[in-house]
């Protein structure tokens, strides 16, 4: 491919329209052709953000005509990720896949199989590997300031007390429901790529909001087989929060507070290349202390679009894409090992 890479989306709601959708557009290697959404309003809001897509409102007219386009991008809810990914694997496309790839490791490798066979690139959308606070993470680990780290801890959480009528409160975990599934393909992937793989899980998978129908209060304990060990926090129910990330090392520590800003940027409209994207005031910097001083870390810029430029570069090269679903294989059987607790 010289020209630019025909998109297919699917899905117009957080995932489309704040991630992919505009990520996409700023990007002069991708044009999105046609975008796929059956809610009335959501097409409306496609059509406004990206005039010279079509929009339709089902998978079959969009796959009818497939030739149309070079790469399907799966926004949609997470029970049908696998089967939108088998069908645009089918249909000759490559694929991106928003987190998780598949409600099973099992679906994830057949998925993984049928793009081998088809001869496809299939990739999966961890944008967060992209967050600034990570990448200075990342950075602070390998210059050796904390010495030889052991305890790794990440949270994400916020404070939402009543359960909403939002799908993400109200689709039960068979369906891919639940704060485990929503934020642990995100947080586990991260503490595999610092610190590799597991040999042990323990998890503490609770529903504790009235009325609740899903997990809301998580911990995830990993030991890795270079013996760090993970602790990683999901919780709706976090009046106060912990560090977003804290690193312990035997020369020192690091930790951070907040979370990245690419999200809320994206939603109030600013684009990759706007002035302060990815920006995160100094004022919610990370420190590094040696038990005496503390010294401030300036956080590096983050940059979400650095997925589809990496992923243009694969498709056009036929290389390797920026986020192997081998990755996200990993991270589904370590969500498995949660669900069954102590393991």
């Amino acid at each position: 491919m010289s020209d630019p890479i025909r998109v297919l989306l699917f899905g117009y709601g957080l995932a489309g329209q704040v991630f992919h959708g505009p990520l996409l557009a700023t990007s002069p290697a991708y044009t999105v052709q046609a975008i796929v959404t059956s809610d009335p309003a959501r097409a409306a809001a496609a059509r406004a953000d990206h005039p010279d897509a079509r929009v339709v409102a089902d998978a079959d007219t969009a796959f009818a005509a497939a030739e149309d386009y070079d790469l399907a991008v799966v926004a949609t809810p997470n029970e049908t990720h696998a089967e939108l990914a088998r069908r645009a694997l089918k249909a000759g496309l490559h694929v991106v896949v928003d987190k998780p790839l598949a409600l099973t490791a099992h679906d994830a490798e057949e998925l993984t199989d049928a793009a081998d066979a088809a001869g496809r690139t299939l990739s999966v959308f961890q944008n967060r590997r992209w967050d600034g606070d990570f990448l200075t993470l990342r950075d602070v680990i390998a210059s050796g300031d904390l010495g030889d780290v052991f305890v790794f801890e990440s949270a994400f959480e916020w404070w939402k007390p009543e359960v909403t009528d939002g799908r993400k409160d109200r689709t039960p975990v068979s369906d891919g429901g639940g704060i485990l599934f929503d934020l642990a393909p995100h947080l586990v992937d991260q503490a595999l790529l610092l610190f590799g793989p597991v040999e042990s899980v323990h998890a503490e998978v609770d529903a504790r909001r009235p009325g609740a129908v899903n997990d809301d209060d998580v911990l995830v304990s990993l030991r890795h087989t270079n013996g760090v060990r993970s602790r990683l926090w999901m919780s709706s129910l976090a009046a106060q929060e912990h560090p977003r990330f804290q690193a312990r090392g035997t020369h020192g520590s690091y930790r951070s507070f907040g979370l990245d800003p690419q999200e809320a940027q994206l939603q109030a409209g600013l684009r990759p290349g706007d002035a302060d994207f990815g920006i995160k005031p100094s004022e919610l910097w990370g420190e590094i202390s040696d038990g005496n001083a503390r010294r401030p870390v300036p956080t590096e810029a983050g940059s979400y679009e650095t997925y589809y430029a990496e992923l243009a570069t694969a498709l056009h090269a036929g290389t390797r894409p920026p986020v192997d679903p081998r990755d996200s294989i990993a991270v589904l059987k370590i969500i498995e090992a949660a669900w069954q607790g102590d393991r």
